[in-house]
């Protein structure tokens, strides 16, 4: 299939249910702008060829929406990790680069490993704690929509359908921003009717990771979210 096929996505999907004043404060003023990613293999790119992951094309789709601006992406991805090692890391992997954004993409390997979910959720308490001390906005980033965390009908499975659902309680709760890769990705396959292996990479037999086509098509939506969520007052 087409690597232009459109994956345009409904505003309602991507809203983040927040403003993002430091982001705005930032875009406004005239210094670099810093942006921190941090999470497990969909942060680092896993399944993507070099230069395709979900972070790198942020950076452009940024950089063409904000000519002028310098914005420093920053990927802060480990293959494997999840929330507590994540939170563990947020000193020195995050805070030190004094960022005015922190997308955490958070939650997959928990669902698919059949984690602790509680412990993963607390620790997703305990970093959001940690980054209310600084002068950051958080996203959270929930599951990508994939095989391996779904059943075979393609409903996802109970240990997935709790994650999301630990996920959006803790941002609500919290007034964190959410982006809800996994609703927008069920769209795409959904009501959009794009093919699994579209969005889906299998190079490594898993059916877990994303490819080039849906990390560049979350990029672009995970872009206007944060265009929408940093208009100033």
């Amino acid at each position: 299939m087409s690597e232009t096929l459109n994956c345009d996505t409904p505003p309602d999907l991507t809203s983040l249910g927040q403003r993002l004043p430091r982001l705005a404060e930032a875009l406004e003023g005239t210094g670099d702008i810093s942006i921190v990613a941090i999470g497990s293999s969909s942060t680092f790119g896993e399944g993507a060829s070099p230069g395709n992951g979900y972070v790198d094309k942020l950076a452009t789709a940024l950089a063409s929406r904000f000519p002028g601006r310098k914005i420093n992406m920053h990927n802060a991805g480990v293959n494997g990790d999840e929330a507590p090692n994540e939170a563990a890391r947020f000193k020195k992997e995050v805070i030190s680069f004094n960022p005015a954004l922190v997308i955490w993409q958070v939650g997959t390997n928990a669902a698919w490993k059949d984690y602790f979910l509680d412990d993963v959720g607390a620790a997703i308490i305990r970093g959001i704690d940690h980054l209310s001390k600084t002068n950051a906005d958080l996203v959270l980033m929930n599951l990508q929509y994939a095989p391996a965390l779904l059943q075979k009908d393609e409903t996802p499975t109970a240990a997935t359908q709790e994650m999301l659902r630990i996920i959006e309680t803790i941002a609500a709760a919290h007034d964190v921003a959410l982006f809800r890769r996994f609703e927008i990705m069920r769209y795409w396959h959904v009501k959009r009717g794009i093919p699994i292996d579209q969005m889906i990479s299998n190079f490594d037999g898993y059916w877990l990771h994303q490819n080039d086509w849906s990390y560049n098509c979350i990029a672009q939506a995970l872009c206007d979210s944060l265009a929408e969520a940093a208009v100033p007052d």
